[in-house]
């Protein structure tokens, strides 16, 4: 008799300190990853430049804040990072470059700087336009 397999739903409250204390070190790891300046990195996060502290206490384990709008951010950003890793599973160099380089889906621009310009926008178009193209 075939057996059905169940997949457990594992639920995580993002509103928990817990879960945003590994959801930093996750995004500090990730910005490590695609060797990105201080700047780029607040703005990615929706932080200004006097906010610089905060990126040293997210790689000490400090949880992110818990707004809606930091969340949003973290998990548009880890949804590329994890595309990327389903379309080039063999080739690390370009999943750590792939944000840097021009892109003709983008009017030649980089994800990086469609992310920059446009903020959440820019963060969504470029994760939507991954999911799409992986055939999400």
């Amino acid at each position: 008799m075939a057996q059905l397999l169940q997949e457990e739903t594992i639920l995580v409250d993002i509103h928990s300190t817990e879960s945003r204390k590994k959801l930093a070190l996750m995004i500090v790891r990730l910005f490590k990853l695609w060797e990105l300046p201080t700047q780029d990195q607040l703005n990615l996060l929706g932080l200004s430049s006097s906010s610089r502290a905060m990126l040293s206490k997210y790689s000490k384990g400090e949880p992110l804040s818990s707004s809606r709008d930091m969340l949003d951010r973290v998990g548009w950003l880890l949804g590329i990072h994890k595309a990327l890793r389903l379309l080039f599973p063999h080739n690390p160099e370009l999943r750590s470059s792939w944000v840097k380089r021009k892109n003709k889906a983008f009017d030649n621009l980089t994800p990086l700087e469609v992310m920059l310009d446009e903020g959440l926008i820019g963060l969504a178009k470029v994760c939507r336009y991954l999911d799409m193209y992986r055939g999400k």
